[in-house]
């Protein structure tokens, strides 16, 4: 895993990303060579045409979903994403190459190559996805601890990353009943130390179910430091592979002193600049499509277009969201809220495929632009799950912290939910947010929701 900007990336999507753009930019470069082009010829071409088509290849491809680390994603799903980025990259290819001067090399050349290119690239991503040997670069990963916490670091690791290998539990001095199994607790070879060195480890992850008595053995863990590896406690752990912080295994402390949490003027400027224009850009190229959605409400059932509903949004303060109307007009006729369910039965034929795209959402861009929300962070929840929750879940009232928006980290890694179990699991992806949240991580959330809603992934 690497960090950027506060974010933790598999080493294995950088490759891709660097592979993809490397492909293009080269095929571009080649051709040119060919025709007996010249330096002056060449770099033009590869830094303006090459990289134009290979960013928007990049942005293509997230938005496909085809940089999300899912390793059980089956063969024709990849194809079907493939063919999606193709029936999008190739008349982007095509565009760009397209426009080149009539007196440039060999026009029609040109495009050719872009467009095999692009195809190249489809084809590679398909190929890498299910054929490229998952041993190679393996992290060679001991779990220090024998208990329940080290039993589901384990679990969690062997679901979410398939470059990691676990190369044995290290059971702590006062773990006496290990809940893993025995044949994976390694031989102790001398010390922790001594015994991370014989293996060959990279990290140590620390999650040791008894603390007390001496049992953190830090000199030890100092010295594997020194030497090398990498070590880290079990928070920081599900923080850096499930990308969500695991309220089970963060104390306030850590919250506090680690880093993280950064709410400064510099960051809430760009992020309201970034809002703005954005929100502004999306709501003319889709107001034809509000528009159609809007007669067809009104064609379905009688009432309102537009929903509006009272949330709760920056530190507490509540604000009115509006949305266009996908129940019918007697949703909570009891006058009780309730969430809304899969197959909820107050859904409209119309609400249906609108919540299923997210058009619903597209009156927020409103509540964007008027200041009360930002295109990314933690979705505003209504006033009586808040009081509810803030009792049940710690932290909870942290997401807070930060303007509520449209999308967020949580709606594009956790399918919809509407139990307390679902509020915990989305929490800890958008303490996540609130903890590392740069433009960058807006940026690549935005790209996901559009892999969301070509894909219909999390369909409510």
């Amino acid at each position: 895993m690497i960090r950027i900007f506060n974010h933790y990336l598999h080493k294995q999507t950088l490759l891709q990303v660097f592979f993809d753009v490397g492909l293009i930019v080269f095929a571009v470069i080649a051709v040119v060579l060919s025709q007996g082009g010249t330096a002056e010829q060449i770099i033009p071409f590869a830094a303006s045409h090459g990289l134009s088509l290979a960013g928007g290849m990049f942005v293509i491809n997230s938005a496909t979903g085809f940089y999300q680390h899912v390793h059980n994603r089956s063969v024709t799903e990849s194809c079907a994403r493939a063919l999606l980025a193709l029936f999008l990259g190739l008349p982007l290819a095509y565009v760009i190459f397209g426009l080149l001067p009539t007196d440039a090399i060999n026009r029609q050349l040109m495009t050719f190559a872009a467009m095999a290119a692009v195809a190249a690239v489809m084809v590679h991503r398909v190929y890498a996805a299910h054929t490229v040997s998952q041993s190679r670069n393996r992290t060679k990963i001991l779990i220090f601890g024998s208990g329940a916490a080290a039993k589901a670091v384990g679990s969690t690791l062997a679901a979410a990353d398939p470059h990691a290998e676990i190369i044995g539990y290290y059971a702590g001095p006062n773990e006496e009943h290990p809940e893993v199994a025995r044949s994976a607790l390694v031989e102790s070879r001398g010390s922790l130390t001594d015994t991370a060195l014989a293996l060959g480890v990279d990290e140590i992850v620390v999650a040791l179910s008894e603390r007390r008595g001496g049992s953190m053995p830090l000199r030890q863990l100092l010295d594997c430091k020194l030497y090398g590896i990498r070590v880290v406690d079990i928070a920081t752990y599900f923080e850096k592979t499930l990308a969500q912080i695991k309220v089970s295994h963060v104390n306030a402390g850590w919250l506090v002193f680690g880093d993280g949490f950064n709410q400064g003027v510099v960051r809430t400027l760009v992020k309201r600049v970034f809002d703005v224009l954005f929100s502004g850009a999306i709501l003319v190229l889709a107001l034809p499509l509000m528009a159609l959605t809007a007669i067809a409400i009104r064609l379905e059932s009688r009432g309102p277009v537009l929903y509006r509903q009272e949330r709760v949004g920056l530190n507490g303060e509540v604000f009115e969201v509006i949305k266009f109307r996908s129940m019918r007009t007697d949703a909570e006729k009891d006058g009780t809220p309730r969430w809304a369910t899969l197959n909820d039965d107050r859904v409209t034929r119309v609400g249906k495929f609108i919540r299923r795209v997210r058009i619903d959402e597209l009156p927020q861009l409103f509540n964007v632009l008027r200041g009360e929300m930002s295109l990314v962070g933690p979705r505003p929840e209504r006033q009586y799950f808040v009081d509810d929750l803030i009792t049940k879940i710690p932290y909870y009232a942290v997401r807070h912290s930060v303007k509520p928006g449209v999308t967020g980290w949580a709606q594009v890694r956790y399918e919809y939910g509407s139990t307390i179990e679902d509020s915990v699991e989305k929490l800890q992806y958008d303490l996540y947010y609130v903890k590392n949240h740069t433009l960058f991580l807006d940026l690549l959330i935005l790209l996901e929701t559009v892999a969301v809603v070509l894909t219909g992934k999390g369909a409510r």
